[in-house]
């Protein structure tokens, strides 16, 4: 039976993946076999010796110590996608709340409590309203930073609601770019997109080539008055730099779900409480998406939306299956072979995948591999950890 480790609340659409009998689920297990969290933070922690995967009910895995697990074999997913509806749909609501004053002219609304006659509240809505006019955002450009699964979703939106859109994504896969209406237009960097957008919508993730990309030599090249709005990561923006934007009136407004507290206080800047993913729709789709990649790992090691593995997939083909992890350097799956080999052990079928400094390889074999065989694997020069599923 398979031990889950759950973190934070995780939906019950997703825990009910895993059957009774063949999966156990808790919050306290001295041997996991798998973690399941959502924003709960493991670094820091003693890595258990049972644990195989981890697997984030969400798209960032900056709560998880990837670098640290990937070198015992410990396969980290993550769930593209499937919150990228509930931050398509803020990213929209952001942009109309940034060009128009619709949450000053509520406020002022509710601020006059004291008014009890409509004549009198008529009278001063017509004399006020002016305060809280804005402008339309048909017609204006919306320039898209990152076109993945969420970002080709608020580009194909705002084309919808009359902008024009301009995406930059130098890494973009092709089933994003089948995703992306053909009237968004790709331009070649980001400066390039920088000054041609009225608005511009961070969408990547952070890493060494993303991480303070909007920095001061970026916000330069916006057109005066531009809103910046950052759905993606803290990290991406530089916030002394949008400081300082803002300040001299070349940046009109900072829309984030990320707020520090240099920001707090200012009318130029629009601050939500990390709420992007914050739907039920949302937490149902990461959990029953995270859980099914675990499930899929478990039974028949077939990795999917891994952080830190290769994509890895093969249909069962009868036998015994084994799979192993190693460092990605040349001769060790001739070493592996070579093991079967030498107990008459014939291979049915098999595949082999590397990702960086990693590798992964499923086998399916005609007899089962002894204890022994599996002793003979692990100790070969470059792998890193061999299961037999």
């Amino acid at each position: 039976m398979f031990r889950i480790q759950t973190y934070n609340n995780i939906a019950p659409a997703g825990l009910s993946r895993f059957r009774a009998g063949e999966f156990e689920v808790g919050t306290r297990f001295e041997a996991p076999d798998a973690i399941l969290l959502r924003s709960h933070s493991l670094h820091g922690i003693e890595i258990p010796p049972s644990l195989l995967a981890v697997a984030r009910a969400g798209a960032g895995v900056n709560n998880i110590p990837v670098d640290a697990l990937t070198p015992h074999g410990i396969v980290v997913f993550n769930t593209p996608g499937g919150n990228a509806n509930a931050v398509k749909e803020l990213v929209a609501a952001a942009l109309l709340l940034s060009s128009r004053d619709i949450l000053g002219g509520s406020n002022f609304v509710q601020s006059l409590g004291e008014i009890r006659e409509q004549k009198e509240l008529a009278s001063v809505l017509e004399r006020d309203k002016k305060r809280f006019a804005g402008s339309e955002i048909a017609g204006k450009t919306l320039g898209v930073v990152g076109l993945g699964a969420i970002g080709s979703m608020v580009a194909n939106l705002a084309l919808e609601l009359g902008m024009k859109v301009a995406g930059f994504d130098p890494a973009i896969s092709v089933e994003a770019a089948w995703r992306l209406s053909s009237q968004v237009e790709k331009v070649d960097g980001l400066e390039a997109l920088l000054r041609k957008s009225n608005f511009v919508t961070l969408h990547v993730p952070v890493n060494d080539h993303t991480r303070h990309m909007i920095d001061a030599e970026a916000l330069a090249q916006l057109q005066p008055g531009a809103r910046l709005l950052n759905f993606a990561r803290e990290q991406v923006v530089d916030i002394g730099a949008v400081i300082a934007a803002l300040d001299s009136g070349r940046l009109a407004g900072y829309i984030t779900d990320f707020p520090v507290p240099e920001l707090l206080g200012r009318k130029d800047a629009l601050l939500l409480p990390h709420i992007g993913a914050s739907t039920r729709e949302a937490e149902e789709n990461c959990a029953v998406m995270a859980a099914g990649q675990l499930i899929e790992y478990l039974r028949c090691g077939n990795i999917d939306n891994s952080v830190n593995f290769p994509r890895t997939r093969m249909d069962r083909n009868g036998g015994y299956r084994i799979t192993f992890s190693n460092r990605n350097v040349p001769a060790v799956l001739g070493k592996v072979l070579g093991v079967l080999a030498d107990r008459r052990i014939n291979v049915i079928d098999m595949v082999n995948k590397s990702q960086g400094d990693v590798a992964y390889n499923i086998m399916d074999v005609e007899t089962e591999p002894s204890s022994d065989v599996i002793r003979e694997i692990v100790a070969a020069e470059g792998v890193i950890r061999v299961r037999v599923v």
